[in-house]
């Protein structure tokens, strides 16, 4: 029976059916116990009493030397995964199709491989051919990366196994199926068995793997979430199709900092890599405008300076439109209601539309105050100053909360020719070296310092 009792020898590990005086294994005396079974139930369903080898336990003082990792050469890429790739990890990457997610990757496992690092790329989706003529398109044709085209789960598995890889790439794992698992390609029950087995098969034999998602029409990536806990790594890919501009950032990563992004621009060869994003997304930027205010941003570890842009028109209609692009609906709704409960400043019976230039998305609360000033600003038609930058998160109460990093950003925009930042008070801003700060307790107070009386 699972819950029939156990008894083993203390001297020497021996099991026995019943309590007797003397081990018949060791010939000891008295050394025989009851063992209590690990779970309770029957076996079918429970552990029952068998039990498994002991494991090895250490201290939290116990220091262990930090895995190697691998510079792929691109410089946005390894910031991204927090310094290079580490070996046995697993990382998942999402984006929208035709984003260039594959094309990302050929190129990372084509600077991989001249790194010395020994690349598979399976390809689920694309034939053979395609992807060598991608290859060729973006002059990598000479790269020592390894090629196949295959969706089946246990031949990938026994090749990787004979190969013994350093990194492999899954594109995509939507397209992977196991044959003992009875559901079609791209079920969440084909995805999940998937994830697990190649990731599974990656710690044990010490390779890296990388496995492309799709995602669904809200951007999150396709199948259960559960695959994103089984990873190590997880990055999106992001930017608008209208845009040169691509953002790859990290959601998650157990070898450095989340949030963390690399931002590309797309060229006629490829993904080039962007050394200074703020200028880039700043170049296209004019003579200032009613409704245009550059906001000093943190994204992940570094800073970047984008351009916010609002417009606000009388409606037609009998409920005004509320459009953004690059930022949190609802943020702009609350930042909405504050500017008419704590200043007055009514925005019933007009249009607002919001739009982060270059494709950028922003989550942080501290460009409340930057979009407050654009929608300002495009109200009363009055452009701000093109040699200011604006940052600080809003309350409920009308009150301006400091923003972190604020020297950070100061910094960068000192560095692009910024003279006037507007900011909350209470922030650590650092000595004062060429750029003139304008600290504001409250929405009210800078209502009536920027745009008068309102």
């Amino acid at each position: 029976m699972a819950n029939a009792p156990a008894f083993v020898c203390t001297a020497c590990g021996a099991r026995h059916g019943k309590w007797s005086g003397r081990c018949e294994s060791c010939s000891e005396w008295n050394t025989i116990r009851e063992e209590a079974p690990l779970a309770a139930g029957p076996g079918s369903r429970s552990l029952g009493a068998a039990r498994g080898r002991t494991i090895g336990l250490s201290d939290l003082s116990t220091t262990e030397t930090p895995p190697p990792r691998t510079l792929s050469g691109i410089a946005e890429f390894d910031r991204v995964l927090g310094g290079g790739l580490v070996p046995a990890s697993a990382l998942l990457v999402g984006g929208d199709p035709g984003i260039g997610k594959s094309t990302l990757l050929l190129q990372a496992a084509a600077h991989f491989a001249r790194a010395g690092l020994k690349v598979i790329y399976i390809s689920g989706e694309e034939a053979a051919a395609q992807v060598r003529m991608r290859a060729r398109r973006l002059g990598l044709e000479q790269a020592p990366v390894r090629l196949a085209a295959e969706t089946n789960l246990r031949d990938i598995l026994t090749t990787l196994d004979a190969e013994r890889p350093d990194l492999v790439i899954i594109d995509s794992i939507q397209t992977m199926w196991a044959d003992n698992v009875e559901s079609a390609p791209g079920s969440v029950t084909q995805v999940r068995a998937a994830a697990h087995e190649l990731t599974g098969f990656a710690k044990r034999r010490g390779l890296s793997v990388v496995l492309v998602g799709h995602v669904t029409k809200e951007g999150q990536i396709a199948g259960p979430r559960v695959v994103e806990h089984m990873v190590d790594t997880v990055l999106y890919f992001e930017g608008e199709r209208g845009h040169p501009f691509r953002i790859l950032r990290a959601v998650k990563n157990r070898f450095g900092p989340a949030d963390e992004i690399g931002v590309f621009e797309m060229t006629g060869t490829g993904l080039a890599e962007v050394v200074n994003p703020s200028e880039l997304f700043l170049s296209e930027r004019g003579t200032p405008s009613p409704g245009s205010v550059v906001f000093a941003g943190i994204e992940g570890t570094r800073p970047v300076l984008v351009e916010l842009q609002a417009l606000v028109a009388p409606t037609p209609h009998s409920q005004p439109r509320r459009t953004v692009v690059g930022w949190d609906g609802g943020r702009l709704a609350m930042v909405l209601a504050v500017l008419e409960a704590r200043c007055g400043i009514p925005f019933a019976g007009l249009d607002v539309y919001l739009n982060v230039a270059g494709g950028l998305r922003i989550s942080e609360p501290a460009a409340d105050l930057a979009v407050a000033a654009a929608l300002l600003s495009a109200r009363e038609d009055a452009a701000l100053p093109a040699e200011t930058v604006v940052f600080g998160e809003i309350s409920l109460s009308g009150a301006l909360r400091p923003a972190p990093q604020t020297e950070n950003r100061l910094k960068e925009a000192r560095k692009l020719g910024f003279t006037t930042a507007i900011l909350p008070e209470g922030g650590k801003t650092g000595p004062d070296r060429g750029i003139r700060r304008t600290a504001i307790a409250d929405l009210t107070g800078f209502v009536g310092q920027v745009f008068g009386a309102g």
